[in-house]
């Protein structure tokens, strides 16, 4: 009875310790994730021209399915789809409908990262919204906070999803798990461009172009500051890091 009692009394113990530790613990997760290559002196960014944006051309949709192992659920029809494009059309009559790509906006204050309970998503201190695979309990609360329709839920096993190909770098994905657009960070972090900004230059288009916001020298910070571009639900108050010209 007494060895029963001791291993009560320290499994009690080390449970409330854990959940001591728990905040701690997501401080510290974030921390060593915002060190891989995240410097606080940055914020990264996209605008997005949207007369530059040709209807029907998916090259940036094609090449961040290729460069991310999006997986094609075959039959179903049901892609994960880090970027997608959308039309979108004013309420007024003979308006021109617009095609546009719309993708994680890496709020500065981002919904999905203050709803996450185990801290698997979480903001680098470059900006950048991430999400930790082995962190997220597919809760999906980030999913139903994020205003942009930018989260999915892999709700297959990995030997179930037929990978369209890609990046051999890409981690194999685990049912379960949320993710989302993350500027190709392997990418970013090596000094390279998203694959989809490459992908719509090499199809001409030049439509996306994207930056350090904070740097005036950069194309994304100089548009920002000197054309008119706006970002979607900018009232919510995330302050998104998508700017969008010609919407």
């Amino acid at each position: 009875m007494d060895t029963d009692r001791r291993t009560f009394l320290a499994l009690g113990a080390s449970c409330l310790a854990a959940g001591m530790m728990a905040p701690v613990i997501r401080v510290f997760a974030s921390a060593g994730a915002d060190a891989q290559g995240a410097s606080a002196a940055r914020r990264w960014g996209m605008v997005i021209d949207v007369n530059k944006c040709a209807d029907g051309c998916t090259a940036c949709v094609e090449a961040c399915a290729k460069e991310n192992k999006s997986p094609n659920f075959g039959e179903e029809r049901i892609n994960i789809q880090w970027i997608r494009k959308a039309e979108v059309k004013a309420k007024v009559p003979g308006a021109q409908a617009r095609s546009l790509p719309l993708l994680c906006n890496h709020c500065e204050n981002p919904p999905c990262a203050y709803v996450c309970p185990t801290g698997a998503t979480f903001k680098r201190d470059d900006g950048i919204v991430l999400v930790d695979k082995h962190r997220c309990i597919g809760c999906r609360y980030c999913i139903i906070s994020c205003p942009y329709n930018a989260r999915s839920l892999v709700f297959k096993q990995p030997d179930e999803v037929e990978a369209m190909g890609g990046n051999p770098d890409v981690p194999r994905r685990g049912k379960g798990v949320v993710e989302s657009c993350d500027f190709c960070v392997r990418r970013v972090d090596a000094g390279r461009q998203p694959a989809c900004v490459e992908a719509c230059a090499k199809a001409g288009h030049r439509a996306l172009v994207f930056g350090d916001l904070r740097d005036p020298g950069s194309e994304a910070a100089r548009l920002v500051a000197t054309s008119r571009t706006q970002t979607i639900r900018g009232d919510l108050g995330t302050q998104p890091k998508v700017h969008y010209m010609g919407l």
